[in-house]
């Protein structure tokens, strides 16, 4: 055998080895998964944003909730029967309204019981789709966040405060332009809560707590735990399932030369008495 022959060799090997462990991995979240639906009864649903490494190259890429996956999630919806309940696992930053709007209305019209995991954190747009479960499960240290439209990189209630403070005659027309979009954006997400709460809601609570969820009073990353999610009325309960986290061990994030958190990978029930001065 040549030195070019071993040098294709090592080539295929190496292109091939990202997709073989990908499919690996993918069989493994099946298995998964269907052990969730068994245990369960029901259909289970991953929607989870996390850095993976999908190029030859090694590049990270940063995921967030787009059209593809507000179509891939309708038609899983669509594929349930009326009567089976929805499981969904949460886990991400949010991402574009429209899909996370889609999402969400169809979890509202499914007429089966629909339960949102978060074990880590649903924030922005992952918030709004967890507002249309009949049940929230958290883990105990897991966040959900403000639901607040953004223009671009500005929170749009900042707008409207400019102008405020400034007057429309002290500011820019492009700057006009924008908030005026920035108060057409908080009228339509606020009326969008409040439709997505009045499903478990009186309508009086439902518009409260889409005002509160959606006006600015904070910042886009602040996070509501479990107990202030409750004070808020959301049906929250902790106590997320072990499948859900052996689930996401499956979606590991872009890997790093030098990894930021280390630990042994194993459960201590409790730590023994040192013997002994």
């Amino acid at each position: 055998m040549q030195l070019t022959d071993l040098l294709w060799i090592f080539f295929i090997v190496v292109t091939l080895q990202p997709i073989l462990r990908m499919k690996i991995i993918d069989a493994a979240r099946l298995r998964l998964i269907r052990k969730l639906e068994m245990k369960r009864n029901s259909r289970a649903i991953m929607l989870i944003h996390r850095q993976e490494t999908m190029a030859l190259l090694g590049f990270p890429l940063s995921r967030f909730i787009d059209i593809q996956d507000s179509e891939d999630v309708l038609r899983a919806i669509k594929l349930t029967d009326p009567d089976v309940p929805i499981d969904m696992v949460l886990h991400t930053p949010g991402g574009l309204v429209l899909a996370a709007e889609q999402i969400a209305l169809a979890l509202c019209r499914h007429s089966a019981k629909v339960t949102v995991f978060v074990p880590h954190y649903a924030m922005s747009g992952g918030t709004l789709i967890a507002l249309a479960a009949d049940e929230i499960v958290m883990d105990e240290n897991a966040v959900l966040g403000p639901i607040d439209p953004q223009i671009g990189e500005l929170p749009a209630a900042s707008l409207l405060s400019v102008v405020e403070q400034k007057g429309a005659d002290h500011i820019d027309d492009q700057t006009l332009v924008l908030v005026d979009v920035a108060r057409k954006a908080l009228a339509q997400m606020q009326l969008t809560v409040e439709r997505i709460l009045s499903k478990h809601l009186a309508p009086d609570r439902a518009k409260a707590m889409a005002e509160l969820l959606t006006s600015g009073r904070w910042t886009h990353d602040y996070p509501i735990g479990v107990d202030e999610a409750r004070q808020l009325g959301l049906s929250v309960s902790a106590g997320v399932p072990d499948e859900v986290y052996d689930l996401m061990s499956l979606f590991p994030q872009a890997t790093q030369r030098r990894p930021s958190v280390q630990f042994v990978p194993m459960p201590y029930p409790g730590q023994r008495q040192r013997k002994g001065g």
